[in-house]
């Protein structure tokens, strides 16, 4: 069943028809056999009836007389008929009185088919049955209204086995006959009912594989269901190559808007970057000018200046210094979106352990417990690596000043099937609320009478890592901590080290 199925249609059709039409034939000729077999069983059993009856009435005599000689002359006339295998005269009391047997040479039958039957019922005078080897019929002698003996047949069933396999020759050679014409005639019809399923199946299986809409499927010349599919299979096609046109159309348009967009980008970025640049470096110059002078001022003039007057001076020291800081960071975050990347295969081990010892003069004094765990060795900028290690770590030692003992945890883990490279500590962390504006540039999420700080570091730390290709986020909550992760680089095989 499951090679039908894999046919095609052409072939499924031929075939269907051809069962059809062997079926029905095969059928028909059964039938027709089987009565033409039923009716000759009835004919021979009327012929072997009038046999028996001819003899019976010629043997009535023969039994009368007691004259056996009479009654095998009888007999030996049924050597006319070549399907006679035995024939027998019986008296009243059952005894054989003349038999007949074509092969001499061989036994009678047994008794039991030799012995006539017991008295028929009344009315009756004729029995037959049917055998394995051929046909018994026993049929009473009567004289006057008596029963005075029995004449009992046997015939063979060689005209019956013959007649079967003629039967059967006819009937093969008329279903055979039938098949090739149905073949024949299926061949032809086909074309008007397969060759336009198969015009239209090819026409789908092309425009599925080619993605070529403005193909079409040639119409079939009837109006009939596999016309009407395929007149509503040309003008899906249709409607599809106008959605495809006018869908290719607005990518092109919407291709060219990107590239518009993003070449204005990256100029207003450059720009940007330029101007950021610029107005960093020029305020560089009067800042250092006012820090210089009022260090100067404090310097010289300190002890004439009475209170108001210096807590006026150490803001102006302060808000210098912090300036300077935020200068800094702006030029380092320009610098970051200017530096070209130099990738090379690196151990996130050794810059770690890097930035945790330049990190020990603000960690003097504190308790905190250090878990570096093992990290990979990736294709990255060392330098622009190391600045993301040490902003996060930097914050995560800041964010847990509160904390006694303060818990620092680095390590890698899989998300997905990407490796992740995380930074955990166990500090104030933030509302999630507020997330979204964590990497911006100059936003903060804490107090700056609480912790210290420009706003620049995590913008810093993202634009290094998009730069790798990379992407970065945070989880926390307020008082449980926080944790960034990101993902930077390519592995470099065989010399990464799992967590």
């Amino acid at each position: 069943m499951i090679g039908i199925r894999n046919h095609s249609i052409r072939q499924k059709l031929t075939w269907m028809n051809m069962l059809v039409s062997g079926a029905a034939l095969l059928l028909a000729c059964t039938a027709f056999a089987g009565y033409e077999m039923e009716d000759f069983r009835v004919a021979l059993v009327r012929n072997l009836s009038i046999q028996a009856q001819i003899v019976g009435a010629n043997s009535a005599s023969a039994l009368l007389f007691n004259d056996p000689d009479s009654a095998r002359n009888t007999l030996a006339a049924l050597k006319a008929a070549p399907d006679i295998l035995f024939a027998g005269v019986y008296g009243a009391d059952g005894v054989a009185f003349a038999t007949y047997s074509r092969d001499r040479g061989a036994p009678l039958a047994t008794p039991e088919s030799v012995l006539p039957l017991p008295d028929a019922p009344a009315g009756r005078t004729e029995a037959h049955w049917f055998t394995m080897d051929g046909l018994v019929l026993v049929r009473a002698i009567e004289f006057q209204g008596k029963r005075i003996g029995t004449v009992k047949i046997q015939s063979g069933l060689t005209a019956l086995r013959d007649r079967l396999i003629g039967y059967a020759g006819i009937v093969s050679v008329v279903v055979l006959v039938s098949l090739l014409a149905a073949f024949v005639f299926s061949s032809i019809l086909q074309k008007a009912t397969a060759r336009p399923i198969v015009q239209l199946a090819e026409t789908a299986r092309a425009v599925s594989r080619e993605k070529t809409y403005s193909m079409r499927a040639p119409e079939a010349p009837n109006e009939d269901e596999i016309g009407v599919l395929t007149v509503a299979f040309n003008e899906m096609l249709g409607q599809i190559q106008e959605r495809d046109t006018a869908l290719q159309a607005a990518r092109d348009e919407l291709e060219q808007r990107v590239a518009r967009r993003t070449a204005q980008l990256e100029a207003v970025n450059r720009e940007l970057e330029s101007f950021t640049y610029s107005v960093a470096h020029d305020l560089r110059a009067p800042l250092r000018h006012i820090q210089g002078f009022s260090e100067a001022l404090e310097e010289d003039c300190g002890a004439r200046l009475d209170a108001d007057v210096r807590k006026y001076l150490n803001s102006i020291l302060e808000s210098t210094r912090r300036m300077d800081r935020l200068i800094n960071d702006l030029l380092g975050l320009a610098h970051v979106g200017r530096q070209e990347l130099h990738l090379r295969a690196t151990e996130l081990d050794s810059i770690c352990r890097d930035v945790v010892r330049d990190l020990a003069p603000e960690t003097q004094g504190r308790n905190i417990e250090w878990r570096l765990g093992h990290l990979p060795v990736v294709d990255c900028d060392p330098g622009l690596m190391k600045q993301v290690l040490y902003n996060l770590l930097a914050n995560a030692v800041k964010y847990t000043r509160p904390r006694d003992p303060a818990v620092i945890e680095t390590g890698q883990t899989t998300l997905e099937g990407e490796r992740v490279i995380f930074v955990r500590d166990n500090g104030v962390g933030f509302n999630m609320k507020y997330a979204h504006k964590l990497f911006g540039v100059f936003e903060r999420l804490h107090r700056r009478e609480d912790f210290e700080g420009t706003g620049v570091g995590l913008a810093t730390v993202q634009r290094i890592v998009h730069k790798h290709g990379g992407r970065i986020w945070a989880e926390a909550g307020v008082d449980r901590g926080a944790a960034f992760f990101f993902t930077v680089g390519s592995p470099v095989p065989g010399r990464n080290r799992d967590a």
